[in-house]
């Protein structure tokens, strides 16, 4: 028997199932094609990581590649989570 938090969440993944088809059919409908704002500095481990959700290791791969401090690696993170809508 499934709990009230797993029926939920079962919930929430037929939604975005759906939501995701439908936006697929307007994209087909309106004959365009969705294209992240990746940038050519954009490293693909940082992300990577923004995909997996694993802020931690994002500002450590950012920082290693731009040599930046900790607070401009954030700020340079949460940029790049907006643009890409991570």
């Amino acid at each position: 028997m499934a709990t009230l938090e797993q029926e939920e969440i079962a919930l929430l993944k037929g939604r975005i199932s759906r939501l995701e088809a439908r936006l697929e059919f307007l994209y087909k409908h309106l004959n365009v094609t969705f294209v992240e704002d990746t940038r050519l500095g954009d490293d693909p481990k940082v992300i990577a990581a923004l995909k997996a959700n694993n802020m931690i290791e994002a500002i450590k791969y950012y920082r290693a590649a731009t040599n930046t401090s900790l607070e401009a690696a954030k700020a340079g993170i949460e940029e790049m989570r907006a643009r890409l809508g991570i």
